[in-house]
């Protein structure tokens, strides 16, 4: 009995402990994906088909791939920028389908500076519509906030 009380009270306490005093609400980013350099778009494309991964977006003579697996997306450049970055596109669900409502990017932005993180590009606050940011995480990894619409 001394047990279950004991269970009964951590399961009942969890929900207080599982958000910490001072953290920030959740950011909605929108939809995730990497963005992988690639050498070869034709030999990627193949390896993550098989994978299980087919081509949803993009243009081989463009050079540049939208692969998907269930919800998970991969886009392939080839020659569009120097190594990799993880990629969120507020407005934007896995299937490239509008999201309403969804946090404008100058809106993350904003919060983003507020925090004290330093954006390498910023987005016009003056404007509305598609815009980015980019910024690198504490380990030099590049992250892109793009905005479609």
């Amino acid at each position: 009995m001394k047990t279950y009380i004991s269970l009964l009270f951590l399961f009942i306490s969890l929900p207080m402990f599982s958000q910490s005093a001072g953290k920030s609400p959740q950011l909605p980013l929108g939809a995730f994906s990497v963005s992988l350099n690639v050498k070869d778009l034709q030999k990627s494309k193949e390896f993550y088909e098989k994978l299980g991964f087919s081509q949803m977006g993009g243009d081989l003579k463009q050079n540049y791939l939208i692969m998907k697996n269930g919800s998970t997306l991969i886009g392939i450049f080839k020659g569009y920028f120097e190594g990799n970055i993880l990629t969120f596109n507020p407005g934007w669900d896995e299937n490239a389908k509008e999201v309403n409502p969804f946090t404008d990017v100058r809106k993350i932005q904003k919060k983003l500076k507020a925090d004290q993180i330093k954006l390498s590009t910023e987005a016009d606050e003056n404007t509305k519509g598609p815009a980015y940011i980019e910024f690198t995480d504490p380990d030099g990894n590049k992250i892109l906030i793009d905005q479609h619409r």
